[in-house]
């Protein structure tokens, strides 16, 4: 009887206990059910917070724009929850090297669904010497039209340097022009440029002295801008190329950021590893050096920015066409021509991307080309310079020079792609896959670099370099710029045989705050926004 009694006691108790429990879990529940805390509640995702330390398991908040905690976040509840277990989510993609300036701006393109679809939240345009000068206009078109990502720009050294000369001339500039130049710069800074670009192969950037990169290059440091460069050679000449870089930095007194950062022609691999030891002791004698790289090894440029010279290119097309057509120039041409394409591997290692004139030659290799309208490949490349150009591949790197250049941990990921959609057009493959190469591919499947590293390398790194305050890492405060994806299914799609491929894993992606990729679905939203460097 005793034992029934006790047996029928610790039963009410049990009874009794869970009742209470259960009371006082369900006013909890209610109140984040009714009142949650996020407008969307992130759950045991994987986090990789752009520091490229390790990652790990927590819950994240957004409110409004911003993220608004981390940590065991359930039962503040969200407006939305999102599973995130066994996913990765980091602060979105920051590409420093784009070229979107104008495409950004079109029907069709705005959207920038081939970064969107790689996890990328903000670019920067204004790279390799061209793109917008008035800042200000620029950023008001694009406020006014919508982005699907953020915009950040760099003033373009050669657009900046055809405004004030009037024309794309081999001179130096006049005094008055000089100045010009410096006022134009002064006033994008105070607009809100993060700094400058050289595109030193290209006209009219090749025209310009290294003094006068370093007048220009004094005013934007003095704003607190950086000086980002496509050097002058990335193949014989690619020691001297970074040495000028640096000289600039040092004489301006700004950091230095080398662009696609590379040794082409197979006479020049190896190179890499002098170029960089250049930057690493810039960087341990305490100056602010840095890099970036897709992660291919193949480039993309004009076909007559890879063979011809850049005095051939000087000034509008009728002027090309005209000095083409002299007979001892073309001559001339045609033995450089001849010599570029031996040093590139042969004509063959070159695809024609897209040539407006004869859209059939897209996607064909320059020795194709030229058998398929029954000319000698020098001959092609000359009328093709003759006709306006065309952009072109080249397959002029080593794998183990990318490899190399990829570990080292001030090497940020940057595309130097832009805002593409499917059409004739045979473009590289990186303005589609980047990223998920680079995190996808070479860090998650084969291991080449730590995936914190190569995380950090999109993200912390690249917020770093631009001084961008509020994005870049996963911390409260920080703006809510958010890729979550999926690591078994992360990976580029894009070839160079078939390029127009979005990129697959991407879940979400959050741009200020705003889904732009909802459960691997586009939500059309344009909640980008042009970013402005902060006094």
């Amino acid at each position: 009887m005793k034992n029934n009694h006790t047996t029928s006691l610790l039963l009410v108790l049990g009874l009794f206990t869970l009742l209470t429990n259960s009371c006082r879990s369900a006013p909890e529940r209610s109140l984040h059910k009714n009142n949650p805390q996020f407008d969307f509640l992130i759950l045991d995702a994987t986090i990789f917070d752009g520091t490229g330390g390790p990652s790990r398991v927590a819950d994240l908040g957004i409110k409004a724009d911003k993220i608004e905690a981390l940590g065991d976040l359930e039962h503040l509840g969200g407006k939305v929850t999102i599973q995130g277990k066994g996913k990765i989510l980091a602060p979105g993609f920051i590409d420093l090297h784009n070229h979107s300036d104008f495409p950004i701006l079109r029907k069709g393109l705005r959207e920038n669904l081939s970064y969107l679809t790689q996890g990328c939240t903000t670019i920067v345009t204004g790279n390799c010497g061209s793109g917008h000068v008035d800042l200000a206009s620029y950023f008001g078109r694009l406020q006014k039209k919508g982005t699907g990502t953020n915009v950040a720009h760099l003033i373009p050294h050669g657009s900046l340097r055809k405004r004030a000369m009037g024309g794309d001339f081999n001179r130096p500039p006049t005094k008055k022009e000089l100045a010009r130049m410096r006022t134009l710069a002064a006033k994008a800074m105070r607009e809100g440029a993060f700094g400058m670009s050289t595109g030193l192969i290209y006209t009219p950037g090749a025209f310009a002295s290294t003094e006068e990169i370093i007048e220009i290059a004094k005013v934007v440091g003095k704003h607190g801008g950086i000086y980002a460069s496509h050097i002058r050679g990335e193949g014989d000449h690619l020691l001297e190329a970074v040495a000028e870089a640096l000289y600039i930095g040092k004489k301006a007194k700004l950091p230095v950021h080398i662009s696609h950062f590379k040794a082409s022609t197979p006479p020049n691999w190896g190179k890499v590893k002098c170029s960089s030891a250049m930057v690493e002791e810039a960087r341990k004698n305490g100056r602010r050096v840095t890099v970036d790289q897709y992660p291919y090894r193949a480039s993309s440029t004009s076909l007559g920015a890879l063979v011809m010279p850049a005095w051939v290119r000087e000034g509008t097309e009728a002027e090309v066409r005209k000095r083409l057509e002299i007979p001892k120039i073309r001559a001339r041409v045609a033995a450089l021509v001849r010599r570029n394409f031996k040093d590139r591997g042969g004509a063959d290692q070159i695809l024609i991307a897209r040539y407006r004139k004869n859209p059939s030659l897209n996607g064909l290799n320059v020795l194709a080309a030229a058998k398929k309208v029954g000319v000698d490949p020098v001959d092609l490349a000359i009328e093709i310079q003759k006709q306006g150009g065309a952009s072109a591949v080249a397959f002029s790197m080593s794998q183990d020079d990318v490899f190399y250049v990829m570990k080292k941990p001030y090497t940020a990921t940057a595309s130097d792609g832009s805002s593409k959609r499917k059409d004739d057009s045979r473009p590289h493959p990186r303005s589609y896959g980047t990223f998920p190469r680079k995190i996808g591919r070479f860090a998650l499947r084969q291991k080449i670099v730590p995936v914190s590293l190569a995380i950090r390398s999109a993200t912390g790194l690249p917020a770093d370099i631009l001084g961008l305050r509020k994005r870049g890492y996963l911390r409260p405060g920080m703006i809510a710029d958010l890729v979550l994806l999926d690591p078994e299914t992360f990976i580029d799609q894009a070839t160079f045989v078939h390029p127009h491929q979005f990129s697959t894993g991407v879940l979400w992606v959050f741009v200020n705050g705003t889904p732009a990729i909802q459960e691997g679905r586009p939500t059309h939203a344009l909640a980008g926004k042009p970013l402005r460097k902060q006094k």
